[in-house]
Parts: C-alpha cells; sequence; structure tokens
C-alpha cells in the first residue's frame, strides 16, 4: 500500500508505507469482515429471495387457476402483473426520504411485516378489482426493500467489496426462483377444496411476516449500534468506509443541492436509460415465463419445473459478474453489455419458433436468463460512484423509478392476442437489450474520460478503490483488502473527513468503469 500526500495541482509526494497493518491485525481484519459478512448478508439475501418469491408466484399462480378464479379477461392479467409497478413507482421516491432518516433496520422490518401481511392476503381475492388492489399495495411496501439493501451495502463495505456483497444479496432474487419454482410444484399437487394458487400466497405471505422478526431483532441499525461487535471494532468499521467506501452515513440530512447536483450530472441519466432498458424485458418474461413455458408443449407442473434451470443460470450470472465487477474496477461497464449477449440471442431463436424445434425455443428462453444480472452491476455501480447520501438516495429512487416504468411497460409488450408466441414482445426484448449494450459502451467511455479530466486537474492519478483524498490529502492506494486495514491503521482520520459530500466535490475520487 501506498500513501501519497495530494493537494489541487501539486502531483504526487511520497510517503512511506508504515508497518502496522502486521499479520496480528490482518487476520484480525478479516476475522472481523466475515462477522460483519455472516450478520449482514444472510438477512439481505433471504430478504430479497423472499421480495422476488412474492412478487413472481403470480406467474406459477397463473397456471394453477388464478386467472379463472379470478375472472381474468383479455388484458387483465397484464394490468395485474403491472400494477405492482405503479405502487412501487409512487412510494421509490417518499421511501429513499424516509430511508436515510429512520432506524433503517427497524423500518426495513415494518415493511417486512406489510408485505406479508398483503402476500398473505392475496389468497382471498375473487375478482380482478381485489387482485389489483392487492398487487398495487404489495408494490407500495416492497419498494422499500431494494433501496434499504443498497443503503446498508454502502454503509458497511468498501467501493471494492460493494459489488461482490450486491451480487450476493440479488441473488437471493435467482434462488427465491428456484425455492418458488419447487413450492409451486409442491403446492400443485395440493388436493382440496381450497385452490392450489391460493396455498402459494398464504405460505409465502406468513414465512415473509415472520423474516420480519428476524430483521427487526438481528440487523443493526447502524455501524455505531452494532452490539455483536465491540466499540473497537465498530470504530474500525466505520473508518474502513469513509477510507475506502463512499463516506459515512450516519447523521446526515436531506440536501437539496445533492439532489440537483444528481440531476445535472450525465451519468445518472446513462444508468437511468440502461435500468429502464433492462426492465422492460424483464417485466414481462418474469409474469409470462410459466405461460411462455407452456406454449412449448408442456404441463403447468412441468413449466414450474423448468423455471428451476433458469434461476440456477441466473444465480451463477448475479454472482460470478459481482465477483467480477468487484475484482476489476474497470469491468463494471463491459459486464453490463455482455450478460445481456445471450439474450438478444435467445429473444431471435424464440421469435422464429414456428420455424424450429421446441427444444430449441426452450434453449433460447434459457439464454434470457443472464439478462436480469444486468440490473444488480448498475446497483453496485451507484453504490461506488455516488458520493453524498442525497445525491445517492436520489440516484438510487431515479434508478428505481425507471425499474418501474420498464416493468410496467414490459408485460403489455406481450399482446392477448398473440397468445402463445408473444411475437411482438420478443422483438421488443431483442431491441431493448441491443440498445444496453450501446449505452454501456457510452457510459464507460463518458466515466473513463471524466477520471482522465480531474486526473490532469488534480495533477495525480488518483484510485477507484478508496473515497477520494483522507486526513488532509492523503490519497490511498488501494490494491486489496489488505490494503484497507493498513490505511485504517495509518491513518488518523480527520472530523472534515466524516462529512457528507459529493463524489464532485471530493477532491481524488475517481470512478469505476
Amino acid at each position: 500500500m501506498a500513501i501519497t500526500e495530494a493537494t489541487p495541482g501539486a502531483g504526487m509526494l511520497h510517503g512511506t508505507g508504515g508497518a502496522v497493518g502486521d499479520v496480528d491485525h490482518d487476520e484480525a481484519s478479516r476475522r472481523l469482515l466475515r462477522r460483519i459478512d455472516w450478520r449482514i448478508m444472510p438477512l439481505l439475501f433471504t430478504t430479497y429471495a423472499f421480495s422476488f418469491m412474492d412478487k413472481t408466484i403470480l406467474s406459477s399462480a397463473a397456471v394453477f387457476g388464478l386467472r379463472e378464479d379470478t375472472h381474468l379477461k383479455g388484458s387483465n392479467y397484464s394490468w395485474v402483473s403491472s400494477v405492482f409497478y405503479f405502487g412501487y413507482f409512487l412510494w421509490a421516491y417518499p421511501t429513499t426520504l424516509l430511508i436515510s432518516r429512520l432506524p433503517v433496520a427497524k423500518y426495513l422490518a415494518f415493511n417486512t411485516f406489510a408485505w406479508g401481511a398483503v402476500v398473505a392476503l392475496t389468497a382471498a381475492c375473487s375478482s380482478y378489482s381485489g387482485l389489483i388492489t392487492v398487487r398495487f399495495l404489495l408494490g407500495v411496501a416492497e419498494a422499500s426493500i431494494s433501496p434499504t439493501l443498497m443503503f446498508i451495502t454502502s454503509t458497511w463495505y468498501t467501493r471494492d467489496e460493494i459489488p461482490t456483497r450486491t451480487g450476493i444479496w440479488f441473488a437471493g432474487n435467482s434462488v427465491g426462483g428456484i425455492v418458488s419454482s419447487l413450492l409451486a410444484y409442491g403446492i400443485g399437487h395440493i388436493a382440496g377444496t381450497i385452490s392450489q394458487w391460493r396455498w402459494m400466497f398464504i405460505v409465502l405471505g406468513i414465512a415473509t411476516f415472520l423474516l420480519g422478526f428476524a430483521l427487526l431483532f438481528m440487523l443493526p441499525d447502524t455501524i455505531s449500534k452494532a452490539k455483536f461487535l465491540t466499540s473497537e471494532e465498530r470504530q474500525w468499521a466505520g473508518d474502513r468506509v469513509v477510507i475506502a467506501g463512499t463516506g459515512r452515513t450516519e447523521n446526515t440530512t436531506w440536501k437539496s443541492e445533492q439532489m440537483f447536483e444528481c440531476l445535472q450530472d450525465p451519468k445518472t441519466w446513462l444508468i437511468w436509460s440502461i435500468a429502464l432498458l433492462c426492465q422492460i424485458p424483464n417485466g414481462g418474461t418474469q409474469n409470462f415465463a410459466n405461460l411462455v413455458i407452456t406454449s412449448f408443449g408442456f404441463t403447468s407442473l412441468q413449466s414450474t419445473l423448468l423455471n428451476i434451470p433458469y434461476s440456477i443460470i441466473a444465480t451463477a450470472a448475479v454472482s460470478g459478474t459481482g465477483w467480477l465487477a468487484g475484482r476489476f474496477r474497470s469491468m463494471n461497464c463491459i459486464l453490463v453489455g455482455l450478460v445481456v449477449v445471450p439474450p438478444v440471442v435467445g429473444s431471435a431463436l424464440i421469435g422464429s419458433r414456428s420455424s424450429i424445434p421446441h427444444g430449441v425455443s426452450l434453449f433460447g428462453y434459457f439464454l434470457l436468463s443472464t439478462g436480469p444480472a444486468g440490473l444488480p452491476l448498475l446497483l453496485s455501480l451507484v453504490q461506488s460512484n455516488y458520493r453524498g447520501v442525497t445525491k445517492k438516495m436520489t440516484m438510487i429512487a431515479m434508478l428505481f423509478t425507471a425499474y418501474c416504468t420498464g416493468n410496467i411497460v414490459g408485460p403489455q409488450l406481450f399482446i392477448s392476442a398473440e397468445e402463445p408466441t408473444y411475437d411482438t414482445a420478443f422483438r421488443g426484448i431483442m431491441v431493448c437489450y441491443s440498445l444496453v449494450i450501446c449505452l454501456a459502451a457510452v457510459l464507460r467511455f463518458y466515466l473513463r474520460i471524466v477520471n482522465k479530466r480531474r486526473q490532469q486537474e488534480e495533477g495525480f492519478q488518483g484510485n477507484a478503490g478508496t473515497s477520494g483524498a483522507v486526513a488532509g490529502g492523503k490519497v490511498v492506494d488501494i490494491v486489496g483488502g489488505l490494503n484497507v486495514t493498513e490505511a485504517v491503521n495509518e491513518i488518523r482520520l480527520r472530523p472534515e473527513d466524516y462529512e457528507d459530500v459529493t463524489d464532485w466535490k471530493t477532491f481524488g475520487f475517481r470512478y469505476r468503469l
């Protein structure tokens, strides 16, 4: 590790690296990071898995009698799928205001109780109006989940650790898909007076409600209130994100100037556009998955099982690209472009189903499974490249308005008159993902230009693994996790290092590509 003294325009003055980060400190820091991981990550992973299961079990329920029992006709099912995101859209911005102001763990637990109750109540629906009401309320309840998990991740982890950790908890999506498919398959064999689809919502609703208690009692609101750490460990955990993260998130206030800075930032709109284009395909395939598979000649029960390999591939794509993005600081945008290449091919194959065997069409469906990996890469890019709590939370709100818009539009591309081929939908998926590849390249080019400009203006290279210059101008060359430990042990932070400052105004800040 090298620590450099830097002042605007003064170039680099090499300092001497100390030997404070010795073997004992390194081993202690590794143990502590493992303790943080084992407390935080299982809770985030499980929460995201339930979030995915609760909103996508609708797809399995649709082939087990939900459409018939609730008298859905024409485009009713498409609107039932989309209305979830109207509720999500409505609450996306207000919830980001609350996340940074309220005890975050308790707020997450409260929302989990609410969303579990709404899922269970879905089983009582017997009409289109009832179903569309509970789906809207579910969207409101779940709107807080992803922004809260992002806030918690950037609170506890460094810029190099954020992509991998985001990939871990986002993989809960895909694992949740596997569990929900197995659950639907098992419940699909139940015979009785209560329809199978109603049991799906009852079981998941109760399980989600119970998860709320785990979050309430096990997840700390802040680093300073983490009872599973000692006072010295809490200080260390806080200092490492000040040095190598995106700054402290405690005791901050909403700053309008940071919100306007976010809106003026070109990378904001590039990321927003990519997120929108990624989510239009997701919104359709997520809710019409089982209907598409049954159109290949499989039964309702078989369609639930065939979603398992899809989810396994998605899990590997999300966790694998998350690890690569954390390991290589210039790979994030490249990975966004790469993960959507298979879905372009897959949608083309499904669109040609009339001239190819069903087995090839099913292979094309499996190729769509890497597409969801694009969103967690964007989430980690936002967490790593935005400093300033208000600026970051504004960007998160905008990201999820794009998420909602895409998921509202997506199901509408699945036109009921085109069932079961849905030609318009798969042409739209191919176009959206092709545009993602182009915009990801533009975003990477822009971030690279900004880094070079800042390097010239500030007179030194800087580092995309740190939060910028700290301790009166020291710029730490973070190359690995152990160097973070050395920096925490070696650098004496000043009060101004804990201030809530944006990436634009942070001397020495460099963007991950």
